[in-house]
């Protein structure tokens, strides 16, 4: 059986401010949200779960894409969530260290290590009835920009981009945008 995703808030990044794309995932008796970070109010955040009968104390994870605070603002939403990172899980007092190559979230649910935005960057890989989904800082929005101005590591952000439109995505939510189907002109 494959998970449900929705995009719970488009982020973006411009003269409104800046907001991460906030993502909630359902697989199972697993509910996971990716990046809850920055928003105008974290009602934001919390009235689309609630309408989706999503308690805070429901969510079993977080997945944080790296450690900007406009991607991890309102993790402590979530007090009972393990939360994943490049290196590691992370749970109350608890903190095991573990690669997120590969890391397996829930049966639908994995890890990338995508670095380039910052050496931390790590992209969420779901398999849903639509297809696969990648959340990812790889791009802010559809049209990139095709240089993150941001970037540690131009090289390996395009790189990272090759490597995940290789896996021929349905749907990518990036960083600051609303979701998009990668096209041609996605840039790379």
């Amino acid at each position: 059986m494959a998970a449900e995703l929705r995009v719970i808030h488009d982020g973006y990044a411009d003269d409104r401010g800046v907001a991460s794309s906030v993502v909630l995932i359902r697989d199972g008796d697993q509910v996971v949200v990716v990046d809850p970070g920055m928003v105008a109010d974290r009602r934001l955040i919390l009235d689309p779960l609630d309408a989706g009968g999503v308690r805070p104390e429901d969510v079993t994870d977080v997945v944080i894409s790296h450690h900007h605070p406009d991607h991890t603002w309102h993790i402590a939403l979530f007090p009972d969530a393990r939360v994943h990172d490049v290196g590691a899980v992370y749970r109350r007092n608890q903190w095991d260290d573990q690669p997120a190559e590969g890391r397996e979230v829930s049966p639908s649910v994995r890890l990338a290590e995508t670095p380039g935005h910052t050496p931390q960057d790590i992209s969420t890989l779901v398999t849903t009835d639509e297809g696969l989904v990648v959340c990812t800082h790889l791009w802010w929005r559809a049209d990139g920009p095709a240089e993150d101005p941001r970037a540690t590591d131009h090289f390996a952000l395009h790189a990272g981009r090759d490597r995940v439109l290789a896996l021929e995505p349905a749907t990518i939510v990036p960083g600051h945008g609303p979701a998009f189907a990668p096209d041609g002109t996605t840039p790379r």
